[in-house]
């Protein structure tokens, strides 16, 4: 006999899925700025700086999936805090290069990990092809929602 029970609108399910996650995320968010005095935002550039070395903004904003317009504003504010340099590049000086500061390089290792530990724990309990599958569908996810990064560019707490 089939279920006499409407089947739940999916895009209502993902929605709220998504509703969660966000608010995870902005837990998570502020437990990291109390124990760092950065953002999340923040973080992933510094981290991408490390990554890429001595890198443009074009690089380092392709790297963190986020706009050059709101890479240059946060490079402004690590480059306030001494935990970035900048410089013009000796061969064109259009192009301008980001390093870590030591003070970069001791701040960065002492940032916690951006997802909780638990998450972490489960994620890796997954069997390699569920964690590719998960991966997979959240990217496509995000694509299918579009680019979100005005509010990173305009929001106070997130550069």
């Amino acid at each position: 006999m089939p279920d006499p029970r409407p089947k739940p609108d999916q895009a209502a399910r993902i929605f709220k899925a998504i509703r969660r996650i966000v608010r995870a995320v902005d837990l998570r968010s502020r437990e990291v700025s109390r124990a760092t005095g950065l953002t999340i935002p923040q973080i992933v550039v510094l981290q991408g700086v490390r990554d890429l070395g001595e890198v443009t903004t074009r690089a380092l904003s392709a790297h963190a999936d986020l706009s050059a317009a709101t890479v240059v504003t946060i490079l402004d504010k690590l480059e306030e805090k001494r935990l970035v340099e900048r410089y013009r590049s000796a061969v064109d000086r259009r192009i301008v290069h980001t390093r870590l500061t030591a003070v970069g390089h001791d701040v960065l290792h002492n940032v916690p990990p951006l997802l909780q530990a638990e998450f972490r724990r489960q994620l890796e309990a997954l069997p390699p092809a569920r964690q590719v599958a998960l991966a997979d569908a959240m990217e496509a996810l995000a694509r299918m929602m579009g680019r979100v990064d005005a509010g990173v560019e305009k929001g106070a707490s997130s550069s």
